[in-house]
């Protein structure tokens, strides 16, 4: 009998490099955290008590025992990770900016992540998930491409929910029209979309936000779309209705890093806890109050995967604002 999973991603799992100081010679000093936007979205799952599972590729070297570790530590399920012994493990260098946001440097020429070939696919874990999530980053280039396609298949043939961020990493695609390109087809698959401010201005050249998402319900049909506004908050929209919230501004904030993927996180956790159908206008409020505490909280830390905050933490912030 195969183990049911709450929540099954697909996507990039590597090692960000971040920046911690300076040594003694003033030199920078880098910190090798576990990343990926996936996993991230799993650890804060599974630190909310759901059952989840990983589908990615790592090298067969000691920065992917130290990201299978790291999955293992954060309750993930390992079943889906394959190595590969001839690609090295992707990496990705973080350059932190005034204000808290980033810019990356990506080693992935290749990389491992791009080598998930459709014969990895652990299709047992596809066949029995109650949702399905992945990105634009698994892709980019034509085999790990295919890999998610049958996996997007094999999920929603099975009857899970598809939920979609596309997380967009400009330098890791030819070009932005490629990008457009694969990130519309994930748009046509998924029933939950998580995008941020800046991508949806992008992706439908509309300035307005609530004009940008009403094109892509048109064109697309998505029943819930989260819009993650940064400094202002989240927006929700569903059959008509739109909610935004404001988010939770922390004094301690030190980097944004993994802040979409825990708010996205919390937005899957909903969905399992109440079934995935028409909210009303006050649960999509309850929904974004949660998700943007937990997003809040993570700001504060270094890292992201492994350190999820708890789910009382998050409660006890979303209640001082009731």
């Amino acid at each position: 009998m195969e183990m049911e999973y709450d929540v099954v991603a697909l996507g990039e799992l590597l090692i960000d490099f971040t920046e911690g100081g300076t040594s003694a010679q003033g030199n920078p000093v880098l910190e090798a955290n576990p990343g990926g936007a996936p996993c991230n979205v799993l650890a804060m799952l599974s630190r909310l008590g759901r059952r989840t599972g990983f589908i990615g590729k790592v090298g067969a070297d000691s920065f992917g025992d130290q990201l299978e570790r790291a999955l293992q530590e954060a309750g993930i399920g390992t079943e889906g990770l394959a190595r590969d012994g001839k690609v090295h493990t992707t990496l990705a260098f973080v350059h932190t900016l005034p204000g808290g946001d980033r810019d990356f440097s990506f080693y992935r020429n290749p990389g491992a992540d791009m080598m998930l070939s459709e014969s990895d696919l652990n299709v047992g874990m596809l066949e029995h998930c109650r949702i399905f999530h992945f990105g634009s980053l698994s892709m980019t280039d034509e085999t790990c491409r295919r890999a998610t396609r049958k996996a997007i298949a094999v999920a929603k043939e099975n009857g899970a929910v598809i939920s979609f961020d596309p997380n967009l990493r400009e330098p890791l695609w030819e070009s932005l029209d490629a990008a457009r390109e694969q990130i519309g087809y994930g748009l046509g698959q998924c029933d939950i979309l998580k995008i941020s401010d800046n991508e949806i201005q992008w992706f439908t050249g509309r300035e307005d936000y609530d004009q940008g998402v009403a094109h892509l319900q048109e064109k697309y049909g998505i029943p819930l779309i989260l819009l993650s506004l940064g400094r202002e908050g989240s927006r929700a929209y569903m059959h008509g209705a739109k909610v935004q919230v404001a988010p939770f501004l922390q004094e301690h904030t030190i980097e944004t890093t993994g802040a979409g993927d825990t708010f996205c996180a919390c937005v899957l956790n909903y969905v399992l806890e109440h079934g995935f159908r028409a909210y009303s206008e006050k649960e999509l409020e309850e929904m974004l109050t949660f998700a943007n505490g937990a997003a809040s909280l993570i700001t504060t830390k270094k890292g992201a995967l492994r350190v999820m905050p708890k789910k009382e933490e998050v409660e006890a912030l979303a209640q001082s604002r009731r």
